[in-house]
């Protein structure tokens, strides 16, 4: 049933006539009949017996008569609710991003996102897998990847490029590479999922294989193994910032190309209609990201 045509039925009965009805709604007297005509087709059965001056229940509209102004109530219920939580975060928010990423600047963010939501809940799922958010009901997905055309919603929240580094202690027993060839002559820690490095030569892609003793599954031990001088790696910039910042790592910079650009992006389902607590929770990465 139709909430429109539910309201027009209940007003009905209370003015008890079509043309009462119509102004106790601000609607047409045609508009009147013909919801009420829509639910009592709907239903199969006559609810409202008709004279040119009043309307009166049959049976079985005063059997209906009930539970048509208790879907009406919740529906006031429903709408009010809906309306007093507009401005504010609450809920369940599901969330799913890379664990490394999601270890280091999600997490921080979330006790204050918690104190400053009560009325608000948090699900996290770190991992390195693309999962289907729509199917698992998942509200954001944070991303750093090259984004695949989909019927998704993507938003960027900060750059991250990858970046090609290593221990110091690496680089000074092997020296620095300084050309895209010099990395075939290099111990270059593998990624599973990403046998070939993405670079940028002159505005066109180009790629060469990780050649090493050691690759991993996971961004963590790339760079511990980096960190231990097995070799050189390719990561994004959020994997490793704190390394580059405290020496534990190094930068190496190609003359002749540039690692791939990315970006930490942000997935949703939809534009429409985005939850509050989505907009909060983005709006306090951002803030952690710049």
């Amino acid at each position: 049933m139709q909430i429109p045509d539910v309201e027009v039925f209940a007003a009905v009965a209370t003015a008890s006539s079509l043309s009462g009805a119509a102004r106790r709604l601000g609607l047409s007297a045609m508009t009147v009949s013909r919801r009420l005509a829509s639910l009592e087709k709907e239903l199969g059965v006559r609810l409202v017996q008709r004279t040119t001056r009043s309307a009166s229940l049959t049976p079985e509209g005063e059997v209906l008569l009930p539970f048509a102004r208790s879907m009406l109530e919740a529906d006031e219920a429903a709408r009010a609710t809906l309306k007093a939580n507009a401005g504010t975060a609450s809920g369940l928010l599901r969330v799913t991003a890379p664990t490394v990423f999601g270890q280091e600047l999600i997490m921080p963010v979330i006790p204050r996102l918690l104190a400053e939501n009560p009325a608000l809940q948090v699900d996290l799922t770190l991992s390195d897998r693309i999962v289907d958010i729509v199917g698992l009901g998942i509200d954001v997905a944070i991303r750093i990847a090259t984004l695949s055309d989909s019927g998704l919603v993507a938003r960027a929240l900060a750059p991250n490029p990858r970046v090609v580094c290593a221990s110091p202690d690496y680089l000074a027993r092997q020296g620095t590479p300084t050309h895209l060839e010099d990395l075939k002559n290099h111990q270059c820690i593998g990624l599973h999922g990403m046998p070939y490095w993405p670079f940028v030569h002159q505005g066109k892609a180009v790629s060469i294989r990780a050649e090493a003793s050691f690759s991993a599954n996971s961004v963590e031990s790339v760079r511990a193994a980096s960190k231990l001088g097995l070799g050189l790696a390719m990561l994004t910039y959020w994997d490793v910032r704190n390394e580059l910042a405290d020496g534990s790592l190094a930068l190496v910079e190609l003359e002749d190309v540039v690692p791939e650009q990315l970006s930490i992006a942000a997935v949703l389902p939809t534009r429409q209609y985005v939850p509050n607590r989505v907009r909060v929770l983005l709006e306090h990465l951002e803030r952690a990201l710049k």
